[in-house]
């Protein structure tokens, strides 16, 4: 069976990393029409906490997730659970 590998995004928000597709910023209108056909189908999630919106993360099931954290951290923190995990996992094998 897979880990399961979550990320924070922000204010004790955790999605599963597994399931990300693409963490982008809200400015474009590409970007701001995805977030309104989301709020419009039911899949918007909104983790802001009311403040602004900086990152939006897109799911494999297409659930749009709204973050009031930057993209850069949000990837940096993806990345740095699957660096520490293969890390592990090396550390296990020269074991």
């Amino acid at each position: 069976m897979s880990e399961i590998k979550l990320v924070n995004i922000g204010f004790g928000n955790i999605v599963s990393a597994n399931r990300i597709v693409a963490i982008v910023s809200p400015e474009s209108a590409p970007i701001k029409r995805i977030i309104t056909e989301a709020r419009d189908k039911g899949v918007l999630i909104d983790a802001t906490y009311g403040r602004r919106t900086r990152a939006v993360v897109i799911t494999d099931s297409d659930h749009v997730i709204l973050s009031a954290v930057q993209p850069e951290t949000v990837a940096h923190r993806l990345t740095s659970k699957e660096t520490a995990a293969a890390d592990e996992a090396e550390e296990i094998d020269t074991k």
